[in-house]
């Protein structure tokens, strides 16, 4: 059976619009057009404006730096005295302790100095002895004028007395005078070789002049024996050794590189424009390429007063350098930053000159800006594993 179904009543309008899918939605005649260019453009605007907004806010909160680098005491160790290299008892790399002995002068001329000082030193006793048994001939010598005068004294007065009563010649008392200026003579001669020796001697025992510096004379030869064996100044480590047996070395000419153990440190370099709130005490955070996925905490200790500005001069004048840039490039200040704890808490494999990238908090670690900045170090620290 079949059924009738309804007829549809279709309007002009849209008859008109049956077929045709653009006049399906009318479009307001004030609408403008989508431009994809303008959204991208807004987009860049705002990344830009975000990115120079945390560059200036983290130099002025949170500085960071990747310009740092492990920093120590490297000392370059001389002989105190010149020879020949007969032994090095170390090598490359070795750690050692206060005292070790790290290379060693032929010491054979130094021995034989010592031998002459000591032969020196007896002689000179020998002399001085010698002197002081002179002193004690030239007291009896003395002694023995002293008294030969007085007998001739004596013995001239009661020529004299003889003499005034005409009992003795005339003669006979000009010999008697004179034979009291022969006594007094004698002994004033007697007096000064006295003196002289005395005065040649010097102080006795100790105390004498000769005596002493033969003394000093011994003790310095000790002393360059000594020095014959090149010790470790402290508790270091040995780097870059290039000392050969055979090899002559002299006072004053480095002959080992020296790494100081007692301390070690890390410089980074910060724009000026950075350092506006850094102040020494300042809380800081570093992570070392050589230990990837680790921040160590520590401290700003000194700001550099100042740098080699890279100004020549000729003649007494400054130059002029031609300048060829836009923009002067930044300077850069080193800040100096001791990390917590002791050497023991370090990186084992940190060496001298290993780079190393700092955040120092300048207004505390409580700031966003501060919160940010660690999680970025972490992650700088876990992609230090890649490169």
């Amino acid at each position: 059976m079949a059924v009738d179904q309804p007829e549809k009543t279709v309007t002009p309008s849209q008859s008109d619009t049956v077929g045709d899918p653009s006049k399906s939605k009318a479009v307001p005649a004030n609408a403008t057009p989508r431009n994809p260019a303008a959204k991208v453009g807004v987009l860049l605007l705002i990344f830009t404006v975000t990115l120079v907004t945390w560059y200036v806010a983290t130099d002025r909160l949170a500085p960071y730096s990747a310009r740092g680098a492990v920093a120590g005491y490297v000392t370059q160790l001389t002989p105190r005295v010149a020879g020949q290299v007969t032994e090095v008892f170390v090598k490359d790399g070795d750690i050692v302790e206060l005292g070790t002995p790290l290379f060693q002068l032929d010491p054979r001329q130094f021995e034989l100095a010592v031998q002459q000082a000591k032969a020196s030193l007896t002689q000179t006793l020998q002399s001085t002895a010698a002197s002081a048994a002179s002193i004690v001939s030239s007291q009896a010598a003395v002694s023995q004028a002293r008294a030969n005068l007085e007998n001739t004294r004596s013995s001239t007065n009661r020529t004299l007395a003889l003499a005034e009563r005409g009992l003795v010649s005339k003669s006979q008392a000009d010999n008697t005078r004179a034979e009291l200026r022969t006594a007094q003579a004698q002994l004033d001669r007697a007096t000064a070789d006295l003196e002289s020796a005395m005065l040649a001697l010097g102080e006795q025992g100790a105390s004498n002049p000769e005596v002493q510096a033969a003394r000093i004379r011994l003790e310095q030869a000790l002393l360059d024996l000594q020095f014959s064996t090149i010790t470790a100044p402290t508790r270091g480590a040995i780097t870059n050794l290039q000392l050969a047996i055979g090899q002559y070395v002299s006072p004053g000419a480095p002959a080992l590189t020296f790494f100081d153990g007692r301390g070690a440190w890390v410089t980074t370099d910060l724009r000026e424009n950075q350092l506006g709130n850094v102040q020494p005490g300042d809380r800081a955070e570093i992570l070392f390429d050589a230990a990837p996925g680790r921040v160590f905490s520590g401290q700003v200790q000194s700001i550099a007063w100042g740098i080699d500005p890279g100004r020549p001069t000729a003649g007494g004048l400054v130059q002029n350098s031609p300048e060829n840039q836009w923009f002067e490039p930044a300077r850069r200040i080193p800040v100096h930053i001791e990390l917590d704890g002791s050497l023991d808490d370090w990186p084992k494999a940190a060496r001298a000159g290993g780079k190393v990238g700092v955040v120092i908090y300048a207004e505390g670690t409580e700031n966003p800006i501060a919160w940010i900045s660690a999680g970025l170090l972490r992650l700088r620290s876990w992609l230090s594993y890649l490169y």
